[in-house]
């Protein structure tokens, strides 16, 4: 089968400055002086795996292993130092609690906004818009501006937008770690029956239980290096030894 998501040989590298710059003047007299002084930070080392349709991919490591930042690189918003990233059909990224929301904005005009920016026709929205509000369990918060929603409510008004729809590939970077118990198998639910309607899911979770509920293959990441990649059961074993 012909995978929808290749990476090929993907390193990403960022220059930290080896010392604090409090003002734009500061940094302009250390640039001429040839004062400005970087450490090469290497985030992701030479990172390469396939991803065939239908797969649930889960993403496992400690913080600081280089998770989010492929993730961020498989949906476009970074570009990879070193290597290629080769990605097939419609993708939406839930990568950030409350990424695409505007804080001053209603749940309503929210769910609009991020439609948008997601590439929803306003009249999809139109017609999905109860369904969205009623997995989102936000009904009686609908007029009120997200700025006073808690962490849960972002998550859940996340999660409802970008799933209301059914792309080819869907990225979960966490978010479901923020809502309840009972929200979490609802969410476990829908990402199942994407599933089984052909959608790939790449999941980034700290809860190791759930990356054995969801998914079949795994990847290790460690220190920015792949340490492990294939099927689910092999790999997460690994990684609960550490």
């Amino acid at each position: 089968m012909e995978p929808v998501i290749k990476v090929e040989h993907v390193s990403m590298h960022f220059n930290l400055m080896e010392e604090r710059v409090d003002s734009l003047k500061e940094y302009v007299l250390k640039f001429i002086k040839g004062n400005l002084m970087y450490n090469d930070f290497i985030a992701l080392d030479d990172i390469s795996f396939e991803v065939e349709k239908k797969d649930m991919l889960g993403l496992v490591g400690l913080n600081g292993a280089g998770k989010s930042t492929l993730l961020k690189i498989l949906a476009g918003v970074l570009k990879p130092s070193v290597g290629k990233v080769e990605v097939k059909g419609t993708m939406v990224p839930l990568i950030e609690v409350g990424a695409g929301f505007d804080p001053d904005l209603t749940a309503r005009e929210n769910i609009f906004l991020n439609g948008v920016i997601l590439g929803y026709r306003k009249k999809f929205i139109s017609e999905h818009f109860d369904e969205i509000v009623d997995f989102a369990e936000i009904r009686d918060f609908i007029d009120v501006p997200v700025k006073n929603f808690s962490s849960g409510m972002y998550a859940r008004l996340g999660f409802s937008i970008a799933t209301v729809v059914q792309p080819d590939i869907l990225i979960v970077d966490e978010v479901l770690g923020v809502g309840d118990f009972r929200f979490q198998e609802k969410c476990e639910k829908r990402i199942s029956e994407m599933i089984a309607r052909g959608v790939t899911i790449i999941l980034v979770s700290h809860d190791i239980t759930m990356i054995e509920r969801l998914c079949n293959k795994v990847i290790w990441l460690d220190h920015g290096k792949m340490r492990a990649y294939g099927d689910m059961k092999t790999v997460c074993e690994e990684y609960k030894k550490i």
